[in-house]
């Protein structure tokens, strides 16, 4: 038996098409998927991809604010994530990477409790040093 709930992909007027077949973001009923994104400037037309800039607070904040484009694009809040994955190339980001999300997070506004979190550590193209996605349930 199939379910007649429609899957929608999700693609921000910020972001270009994805790089393969795979969707930014994908929502079906109350579940949105936000694939992992990086730390690239919204997509200006006919021109590849640029980093926010070389440092972690540069592309993590532009990585949230791609997560974040793309939650609202489905209808979605930072309080309907239930949980984030962070992917780091540098195990000493750790510390700074708290720094940031700490200080991001607390000027959200978050009414619900804030989401569950992975850090793992993992190679990503050259000059990217993380990649975020999310999970998030709405209603």
């Amino acid at each position: 038996m199939s379910d007649s709930t429609p899957k929608t992909a999700l693609t921000p007027a910020t972001h270009t098409a994805p790089p393969a077949k795979f969707s930014h973001g994908v929502r079906k009923g109350n579940i949105l998927q936000v694939a992992g994104q990086v730390g690239f400037l919204p997509a200006v037309e006919g021109q590849a991809p640029t980093p926010a800039g070389p440092s972690l607070r540069e592309q993590t904040l532009q990585t949230l604010a791609n997560v974040k484009a793309i939650l609202e694009e489905g209808g979605a809040s930072w309080d309907d994530v239930m949980m984030m994955r962070v992917y780091l190339t540098d195990t000493g980001h750790f510390a700074e990477l708290n720094d940031i999300y700490n200080t991001y997070f607390g000027e959200q506004g978050l009414k619900e409790a804030p989401a569950a979190r992975t850090t793992v550590y993992v190679g990503l193209p050259k000059g990217l040093l993380i990649e975020i996605d999310a999970l998030a349930v709405l209603g």
